[in-house]
């Protein structure tokens, strides 16, 4: 069952979108406080207007020659209504209904003789009323005042509200869509200034370089920013892929051109000791070139982009250390080296990767090891520093490296004059990389007595979940 390709997000769509919607639900508030200012501005004048018609009912009533009664066609004019009727009552308070209709209900309380007229809103029966009242002291009788109430359907009223209303939607409908159009003409033209990057883009071959520039727009400058920051950091893979290569090339070319005139020279002359010591400088230089493959591959994982946030978990250097040491105690045996740890009773913490700093602690040690000389020491040591870190120590009673010179000992390939160990000159600068991963700081010193002491400082360890850094528990041992 084939499935529909997933609908690809629009940029144009989501600008729209954002826009659009939010203007038809203005529209919508729009109308709604039309029709209510319409609906209040109707109401006024039809108030107004039912107010002069109980001031004129009044006025008629008081008329002596109607003597407190309507004619037929002021009666007509009160009670037309083109949706009914409208509706009127003239109360004595002593007389009773005087003339209009009956069930008109009258108002809670009648204002004063004289006062202005009150309006108030009723019903009679389903069908709801604005009404009018007011007391007034003519009718022949000036001690019986008459109850004047005027009432209206609220049909004209709405009817005027929605009248106002389509004029005003007309209005704003034929605003709405000019600049619904100039939305959509302003997003899509807006949206062309992506096209000189776009075009720029399309041209590139195989390059790397920025695509930044200052046609831009301030908007997309951190994807731009990140396109970038992933070049550089490609960028800087190649250029590791390309250096591998190179030092590979220059560090096995001279046991390759070894390896092949020893083989040459024990097949030139088949005699037994020649034989053995071809074989024997074979086995050195297989042995040389395979180091140097194996520290060459360290060093480009050494120099590989950071995953600190991936790889960095809490490490206890007061256990992982010691079991390091451990591992290298026959080796050193082997050498002549006596090879020794000292640590404090406290446990210290690093954030850090445990294959790394084992390839750190690995090349310290045999860089003292096969430098320092048979019969000599070498000491691994840790120690607390004041701000919560940890430094991790090794040192030796070797002859040492010349003052000057400890500045260079981090430097690819490089090796102190006057050595007669083989070497590639690569075991420091895969420490010095290491060091900067865990950001640490790698520190060249002369022995106490004499050799060469290596020191690796590490910052604090993170805080977790309030948890402090060092807890004063006793080490694994």
């Amino acid at each position: 069952m084939s499935h529909a390709p997933a609908r690809r997000p629009s940029l144009r769509r989501r600008l729209l979108g954002f826009l659009l919607i939010p203007v038809a639900i203005l529209l919508v508030l729009d109308i709604l406080l039309t029709y209510g200012v319409a609906l209040s501005y109707a109401n006024h004048v039809h108030d107004r207007d039912l107010g002069n018609d109980a001031l004129t009912l009044a006025k008629m009533m008081g008329t002596e020659q109607l003597g407190g009664e309507l004619t037929p066609q002021a009666r007509f004019l009160l009670q037309y209504d083109p949706t009914g009727e409208g509706y009127f009552s003239v109360v004595s308070r002593k007389r009773g209904l005087i003339a209009g209709n009956e069930r008109l209900p009258q108002a809670t309380e009648a204002p004063a003789a004289g006062a202005p007229p009150r309006l108030f809103d009723t019903r009679m029966g389903n069908r709801p009323l604005r009404a009018v009242t007011l007391t007034t002291e003519a009718g022949g009788h000036p001690d019986d005042p008459l109850v004047i109430t005027v009432a209206e359907t609220l049909h004209d009223r709405h009817a005027q509200a929605r009248s106002i209303l389509l004029l005003a939607i007309l209005t704003q409908a034929l605003l709405i869509v000019c600049v619904l159009s100039l939305v959509w003409l302003g997003v899509t033209r807006g949206l062309r200034v992506l096209d000189p990057l776009t075009l720029r883009l399309a041209r590139r071959n195989q390059e790397l370089t920025p695509i930044g520039g200052p046609d831009v727009p301030q908007e997309i400058l951190p994807l731009t920013r990140t396109i970038d920051a992933l070049f550089a950091r490609v960028r800087g893979m190649l250029a590791l892929h390309d250096r591998f290569i190179a030092d590979a090339a220059h560090q096995l070319r001279t046991p390759l051109t070894g390896l092949s005139l020893h083989v040459e020279r024990a097949l030139a002359d088949p005699d037994p000791a020649n034989v053995h010591d071809a074989l024997t400088h074979i086995r050195r230089l297989t042995q040389r070139a395979a180091r140097t493959t194996a520290q060459l591959l360290a060093l480009t994982r050494a120099q590989a982009p950071s995953t600190d946030t991936v790889e960095h978990v809490p490490l206890e250097l007061t256990r992982l250390i010691p079991e390091a040491v451990m591992q290298r105690v026959h080796e050193s045996l082997a050498a002549g080296v006596d090879l020794g740890y000292q640590g404090p009773e406290q446990t210290l913490s690093i954030d850090g990767h445990a294959a790394s700093l084992h390839d750190l602690l690995d090349n310290l040690i045999d860089n003292s090891i096969r430098y320092a000389g048979r019969g000599s020491t070498v000491t691994v040591s840790l120690q607390a520093q004041p701000d919560g870190g940890a430094s991790l120590l090794v040192e030796d009673n070797g002859p040492g490296v010349p003052p000057e010179l400890l500045p260079r000992l981090s430097e690819r390939f490089f090796r102190a004059p006057g050595t007669s160990e083989e070497g590639s000159g690569l075991g420091l600068a895969i420490v010095q990389r290491i060091a900067e991963r865990h950001h640490a700081e790698v520190i060249y010193q002369l022995g106490e007595e004499r050799g060469l002491c290596v020191e690796v400082r590490f910052p604090p360890p993170r805080v977790r979940d309030g948890a402090a850094p060092h807890p004063d528990t006793p080490p694994t041992r």
